[in-house]
């Protein structure tokens, strides 16, 4: 007879956690807060590293098992008893990429192919959708579960619609009556900043960028506007430190009752000045800010506002506050850039 203890899980299976992008930004940072937890299972993280330094995201931390995509077949046929939770976080998340062939194949057909697995197997699964999928936000950022609402959105990028194509097909099984996941989540982060993002390059945060440049002494490039109404450097984005998106996820590991395609911002819209005066500040520097032309290629698919409703997310019964901008960026440089070992 099956007993399960109070986070629902079964004495039958060897309490496994399953973390694809595990290596990445946000699964890392997911694996540093999990392996730190009393009780908490073995975990498996599904990624590659290349010849860079991504290793080092997870240099700090517990992993039982480190895997390639191309093993995960094997593993999950290997491993259907004693896998309890997926984390679905690997993506191709590049917003430039062109390569559409690509994208589907790693955004939306392994995520299929996880779904079915989870849904099969009755293992919850959490995956990483995308503010992206709101497009330029005429349409307003409620993570509405509902057809005609998700139907009205037009992402910008592959990317984008990648991410909102496996939303809408979770909400037609969910929503007609298909078998799926006890417990399943889809979240869309927002701009996530934090520890373990270096190997992002140019998609990192604009923390991440702008900090060397300060140090150089060299002034900070932000895109103009070409949108009236917005002065130079207003553009907004809703910011959210990267404890507050593990946060979250860890709630719903512990409350497995919640499920939903939730938004994962903080609520508030700030702008590129202001965080980059908050970088400026963090380092006791007066701000030096250039504005340059926002490329030609870019202009069309840019975003000058996100604001992430967090209400739903609210009544599903999260209670955490959310970190400022500020505290956050005060936090990322002070704890983080400034050290030896700015890896979490």
């Amino acid at each position: 007879v099956a007993r399960f203890d109070n986070l629902g899980r079964s004495n039958l299976r060897g309490w496994m956690i399953l973390i694809t992008g595990g290596a990445g930004f946000i699964g890392s940072n997911l694996v540093a807060a999990l392996s730190k937890k009393a009780g908490v299972p073995k975990i498996t993280v599904v990624d590659r590293f290349g010849i860079d330094d991504k290793w080092k995201n997870l240099s700090n931390h517990l992993v039982h098992q480190i895997i390639e995509p191309e093993q995960l077949d094997r593993y999950l046929s290997e491993n259907d008893g004693s896998i309890e939770y997926v984390f679905h976080l690997g993506a191709i998340s590049s917003t430039t990429e062109k390569d559409v062939d690509l994208i589907l194949r790693n955004n939306f057909n392994l995520s299929l192919k996880l779904w079915k697995w989870c849904t099969s197997h009755r293992i919850p699964f959490i995956y990483a959708s995308s503010a992206a999928t709101y497009g330029d936000g005429k349409n307003g950022f409620n993570d509405h579960f509902d057809p005609i609402e998700l139907s009205k959105l037009k992402p910008l990028n592959p990317y984008g619609w990648s991410k909102h194509l496996f939303d809408k097909l979770v909400n037609y099984d969910v929503l007609n009556g298909s078998s799926h996941p006890p417990q399943w989540a889809g979240l869309k982060f927002f701009n996530v900043f934090g520890p373990n993002e270096f190997h992002k390059g140019a998609q990192s945060s604009l923390i991440a960028q702008i900090y060397p440049r300060i140090l150089r002494d060299e002034p900070v490039k932000l895109f103009k506007s070409h949108k009236e109404g917005i002065n130079d450097g207003e553009q907004s984005r809703d910011f959210i430190w990267i404890e507050d998106c593990i946060d979250i996820m860890i709630w719903l590991y512990e409350n497995r009752n919640v499920s939903g395609l939730f938004n994962v911002g903080t609520g508030q819209a700030r702008s590129f000045k202001n965080l980059t005066e908050a970088v400026y500040h963090s380092l006791k520097r007066e701000p030096k800010i250039d504005f340059i032309e926002t490329p030609l290629h870019l202009r069309d698919q840019y975003q000058y506002f996100t604001q992430a409703s967090m209400t739903k997310l609210k009544s599903a019964g999260y209670k955490n506050a959310f970190t400022s901008l500020e505290d956050g960026v005060q936090k990322y440089v002070q704890d983080f850039l400034s050290t030896d070992n700015p890896y979490r």
